[in-house]
């Protein structure tokens, strides 16, 4: 297999676990523990520090004694089927959604997870560095689902999946949240989540009273899962990548919904202006405009 110049996409010095995600070796975040599990070495030593800094062109990187090279960047789109895992590795042996892949392709890794029993789009590259952003919450990426459950959720209850429910984790809301359609003694909710927990569209729907019977992502960011049969998969369009990480540029993060804030002489609790000793405090003009 034919490697890109390391020169041409990773110039100068470059911090390592950036250059093991450019190489496909996984996300930035996993790529930092390999690290720090001396996993990882530079010209035959071991670094463990995560600010190390290296010379892509005069040094050698090795993962547990495998050479580390950048590989030219690919990104598909697969429709996962139920009973794969979204990880690479797996001590039971279980199927994964890298082994839907020819095995001389580039080393790839699943953008996100969906659990075992779900099934739907999920994005499949070496692009370590997309896929850390793609992953993290404060991109807040949407992702849209469609779900089955048993039962029919009242209104009260789609409600309540808006406004959220708590966990040990915290807690776990849909960013929207719709009925369907009804079938017999069943319903689909289409559900969109902009930041992800561990299994939350079943935690939460569980928790009020409705057991998945059937979940599958249609949509991630601008993606759509469209006519892909489960267990295949079709490489992303070049406009589709500009896209995505158009998506995921600094500066470009969605904004946070701000609460009111509160006048600067609010009236307390009785109703009553807030006072000083020496009598209520008079708005300072200036100093209004100085934090402005």
């Amino acid at each position: 297999m034919k490697h890109e110049n390391p020169r041409s996409t990773a110039p100068g010095l470059v911090r390592l676990q950036r250059y093991l995600a450019m190489a496909g070796v996984e996300s930035r975040r996993h790529c930092e523990e390999f690290i720090l599990t001396g996993r990882v070495t530079v010209d035959r030593q071991v670094v463990r520090e995560l600010g190390t800094r290296i010379d892509p062109d005069e040094q050698e990187v090795r993962l547990d004694g495998e050479r580390i090279r950048v590989e030219r960047q690919v990104y598909y789109l697969l429709n996962k089927p139920i009973g794969y895992l979204c990880t690479n590795r797996d001590p039971d042996g279980r199927p994964r959604v890298i082994d839907l892949f020819p095995k001389d392709r580039e080393r790839l890794f699943t953008v996100g997870r969906l659990d075992e029993h779900s099934q739907g789009l999920i994005l499949v590259t070496n692009d370590g560095e997309l896929a850390n952003r793609l992953a993290h919450p404060r991109f807040r990426v949407r992702k849209v689902y469609h779900v089955q459950v048993a039962g029919v959720p009242t209104r009260e209850i789609v409600k309540q999946l808006t406004e959220g429910l708590y966990f040990p984790e915290g807690r776990f809301k849909a960013a929207e949240a719709r009925l369907v359609k009804i079938q017999k003694q069943s319903a689909v909710l289409e559900i969109v989540l902009t930041e992800g927990q561990n299994r939350e569209i079943r935690r939460l729907l569980a928790k009020l009273g409705h057991k998945v019977q059937r979940l599958q992502r249609v949509t991630l960011g601008p993606l759509e899962l469209g006519v892909v049969p489960p267990g295949h998969f079709r490489p992303l369009s070049p406009s589709e990548v500009r896209e995505l990480k158009a998506l995921v540029q600094e500066g470009q993060l969605a904004p946070r919904k701000k609460s009111a804030a509160k006048p600067r002489n609010a009236a307390n609790r009785h109703g009553r202006p807030k006072t000083t000793a020496r009598g209520p405090k008079a708005a300072d003009p200036g100093r209004s405009r100085r934090r402005r």
